[in-house]
């Protein structure tokens, strides 16, 4: 699967900026959800190939979001990062149990964010 488009879900302005900043540069087409209700919709809508998906935000959180992301038949095959400021090794793993494939700790680096999406391309 190549991936092209990518949804960021993420509360933070800054974040989705920066993030945005990163991703545009590489030629990605971005979108943005600014909750993970909102991400969870928007993930059914757009059908994006790839979702960075934050942790903490209001309504639904980033665990909440990837379960019903990866649970959903119209959009478990969507690939779903973690990118957090949560650094446990138990948040890690329970993001995976979530259906999540991968986990980066904020703030980004952005060498390690390219090689783990490359790694899902």
């Amino acid at each position: 699967m190549s991936i092209k488009k990518i949804l960021v879900v993420d509360d933070s302005a800054t974040e989705r900026h920066v993030i945005g900043e990163i991703l545009n540069k590489r030629g990605f087409e971005v979108s943005f959800a600014e909750d993970g209700e909102k991400g969870v919709k928007q993930a059914r809508l757009s059908k994006p190939d790839l979702i960075i998906m934050d942790v903490v935000m209001p309504n639904m959180n980033g665990f909440q979001a990837t379960r019903a992301i990866t649970s959903d038949p119209e959009t478990r095959h969507i690939p779903v990062i973690i990118c957090t400021t949560k650094d446990q090794e138990t948040d890690k793993i329970w993001g995976v149990r979530q259906g999540a494939k991968d986990y980066v700790v904020k703030p980004i680096n952005e060498a390690e964010l390219l090689s783990k999406i490359a790694a899902l391309g």
